[in-house]
């Protein structure tokens, strides 16, 4: 009979696993299949952005019993939680027993050169942006740091990134540094040794924590998907990240699937260039147009919810329960009639020359983002709009927003609000990320809603103005947001008390899921 079961996220942090009668444990050692590339172990290029990594820590972590709420950021390097002493100033004791991997000593001036460099335009930090809250980081003596904020916003969800030591900052863009093949940190595991199809990590004995069961981990490059499903099948590796499509397809008696709650969304943006897309009741029309319960139940398998904003309902009181768009076809075609859209040759509506048709570009290399696209091109052509997909690289996608649609994802700041919705819907600023608003299109006055919900501290205040943002999102769409998450795993029971899985970020694969904490699994 086959074991194979889904558990629940209230179960998992207590599951103990094993084969049944085996007289031997398993060698101390876990081997996943990784989808993505090996290396770019570098904090400064994004590695490990929210406090989540084996090669490194940050001055907080996330800490949770379970993915339905926001996790607690808790001290890691930092003694403890930021102090006020001042406004927008906050001082942080750090711990005085820790090493880096190459034996140095951390201290203040680590966390300096960390936080400069992320900000140095000469580095070009592909996440500068999302340390942008930050106006300063200046040592208090070797043993604290004073961090300034730009705005009246807790810092602790900035204050992730994994701290690197000083000497190996460098003075030229962070994708060139020595630390995205030879990482040096304060995390619980080493780099031992790396190859492109295959990175292994082992387990300090000098780390400043305890030390971790979990003696060795191995990650192999696996990017098939369907190949990492056999994999796990067959025994070769212990864990995967598989596609909703494929995770119940999973086969064995000791393997296990887990679907875990994110804040990563998926939609469509749309260009500026393309004169059906600019029109803001066009975007509109195609919100109504879609039943995202529908898209959730037949390409995410089930594994998601329906995303009308980047807001999520794990905000808690922030979240707007009445800003979404109801599924209504009639109501659609009403709004592109209204605005002059009528059908012309091939059922395609036109106006004033201009056809109702745009392309939507999407990663090849995703198998989700590709059945979403096609999903959304199937929905919308009732509607009398034509979108023709098209796969193609992240290379000629970053050139292609102003005339073409792309299928995007974001979240992957979520344990912040502030960072989770700014940049996605506030119009574009000199600083932005190509992949931040890419129309340039919003409603009105949602940029001063935007603002002014950043400034403000946590509280009730806060939460009323972007209850606020979502509402008047929601007369002007710049983009169809379609789907929040669940990113699905599954692993081989081996004996292991793990940790239970918290709400995940855009990021994902097998350095989340089960195993984002592997350092704390135990016998």
């Amino acid at each position: 009979m086959r074991a194979r079961t889904i558990v629940t996220l209230a179960a998992i942090g207590a599951l103990l696993t094993g084969c049944a009668g085996a007289t031997e444990p398993p060698p101390d050692q876990i081997v996943l299949a990784e989808g993505q590339e090996l290396g770019g172990f570098n904090p400064v290029s994004g590695y490990g952005e929210q406090g989540v990594s084996p090669l490194y820590d940050g001055l907080l972590r996330p800490a949770a019993d379970g993915d339905a709420l926001i996790p607690e950021l808790v001290p890691a390097l930092a003694e403890g939680a930021p102090e006020s002493v001042g406004p927008r100033r906050w001082r942080l004791p750090l711990r005085t027993d820790v090493t880096f991997s190459d034996g140095s000593t951390f201290d203040s001036a680590d966390v300096v050169a960390t936080y400069g460099a992320l900000k140095d335009p000469v580095v070009a930090s592909e996440i500068s942006t999302n340390v942008d809250a930050i106006a300063d980081v200046a040592a208090d003596g070797p043993d604290a740091v004073i961090v300034t904020m730009r705005t009246d916003a807790n810092p602790e969800p900035y204050l992730l990134a994994g701290i690197v030591p000083a000497e190996r900052v460098e003075a030229k863009p962070a994708a060139d540094w020595a630390l995205n093949t030879a990482p040096v940190g304060t995390g619980p595991y080493v780099l031992e040794s790396l190859r492109p199809d295959q990175a292994v990590m082992v387990a300090r004995d000098d780390y400043w924590g305890e030390r971790a069961q979990v003696a060795r981990i191995v990650y192999t490059h696996t990017p098939d998907d369907n190949v990492r499903a056999q994999r796990l099948s067959t025994g070769e590796v212990d864990g995967v990240s598989l596609p909703p499509r494929l995770i119940d397809s999973l086969q064995g008696d000791d393997i296990t699937t887990v679907a875990v709650k994110s804040a990563d969304w998926r939609g469509v943006s749309f260009p500026a260039g393309n004169a059906f897309t600019a029109d803001p009741q066009a975007r509109l029309a195609m919100n109504r147009g879609i039943d995202r319960h529908a898209l959730i139940r037949d390409v995410l398998s089930g594994y998601g919810r329906p995303a009308h904003t980047p807001v999520a309902d794990v905000y808690g009181a922030a979240y707007n329960p009445q800003a979404v768009f109801a599924f209504d076809p009639a109501a659609a075609t009403g709004l592109l009639d209204a605005a002059g859209w009528r059908p012309g040759p091939g059922g395609v509506r036109e106006k004033d020359g201009a056809r109702a048709e745009f392309e939507l570009l999407y990663n090849a290399a995703d198998t989700v983002r590709r059945d979403l696209a096609v999903a959304f091109a199937a929905a919308v052509k009732p509607l009398g709009i034509a979108v023709r997909t098209r796969g193609t690289s992240w290379d000629e996608i970053d050139t292609s927003f102003e005339r073409s649609a792309v299928l995007l994802g974001g979240g992957s700041t979520p344990y912040s609000i502030d960072a989770q919705v700014y940049d996605t819907l506030h119009t574009r600023l000199p600083n932005s990320s190509p992949y931040a608003n890419p129309g340039n299109f919003t409603s009105p006055g949602l940029d001063e809603l935007l603002d002014e919900a950043r400034q403000l501290p946590d509280g009730a205040a806060k939460d009323e103005l972007y209850r606020q943002v979502q509402a008047s999102y929601l007369s002007r769409p710049s983009n169809v947001f379609l789907a929040f998450l669940d990113h699905t795993y599954g692993y081989r029971e081996s004996g292991w008390n793990q940790s239970a899985p918290i709400l995940e970020p855009h990021s994902h694969g097998v350095a989340w899921g089960p195993w984002w904490r592997l350092n704390a699994w135990t016998r």
